[in-house]
């Protein structure tokens, strides 16, 4: 399901975009925005898949949006949904995903839709990314090459088989924003990728689990889903 953000400062024209798209199976939830402001705030508070906006919005317009977002490492999909055919060429240079035409007809809504949804797919298919900084040089690494995450106050380290980065992003973001691809939390301290998970050791009054020779603890707390995922991952404690 695409879940998406409509922006708009004319009410009406959020209202029928809107209904529009939620005739459309592919499309989940739908968050409505007045301004270029609210469909930042709505980036910030909700998981979205694309953003339908309109381009001439006070303050901020569609197109400052897109390239504000331009600047995320997962950016969503925008499609602009205007009366002004004049700006498609920057709209475009801008990975703008289509350029729908206003009064809107509902199978070009539909063309919109199937273009999102193919993106999605496409990135579905490619292993996460992660932008480290290491000795002054920005470089890419993948999500699942990394073991282990381990708290430093409001920075965590990355730890892969050969290296570990640091990033300044709390442990508490990534437990949210990663559990998705299998990480769990173990430990105030610790976040683990479960395939990657060897072994599991339970001892009176204490857990820890073996991740590529390492040793990390596991508290009380999060000792009984830990149990729950080992049976579904089918990792037998020792």
């Amino acid at each position: 399901m695409i879940n998406v953000v409509v922006a708009d400062d004319e009410l009406p024209a959020v209202e029928e975009l809107a209904y529009l798209l939620s005739l459309d199976s592919r499309v989940g939830q739908i968050h409505r925005a007045n301004s270029g402001a609210e469909a930042l705030k709505a980036l910030e508070e909700f998981q979205v898949d694309a953003l339908f906006l309109d381009i001439h919005m006070p303050a901020l317009s569609g197109l400052d949006i897109a390239r504000v977002i331009s600047r995320f490492t997962r950016p969503p999909a925008v499609v602009f949904v205007t009366a002004d055919e004049a700006q498609a060429l920057e709209a475009f240079e801008l990975a703008a995903v289509d350029y729908v035409l206003k009064p809107i007809r509902p199978e070009r809504l539909a063309e919109s839709v199937r273009r999102v949804s193919e993106l999605m797919e496409e990135e579905s298919s490619q292993p996460e990314v992660v932008t480290v900084d290491q000795g002054g040089i920005t470089k890419m690494i993948r999500r699942d090459e990394i073991r282990y995450v381990q708290a430093q106050g409001d920075y965590a380290r990355l730890h892969t088989a050969d290296a570990s980065y640091l990033i300044r992003v709390p442990l508490n973001d990534l437990e949210q924003q990663w559990a998705p691809a299998g990480y769990i939390r173990i430990h105030r301290s610790y976040l683990v990728a479960m395939d990657r998970v060897d072994q599991v050791k339970l001892q009176t009054g204490k857990a820890s689990v073996m991740v590529g020779g390492t040793d990390l603890p596991v508290s009380r707390r999060a000792l009984p889903y830990l149990r729950e995922r080992l049976a579904a991952n089918r990792v037998r404690p020792l």
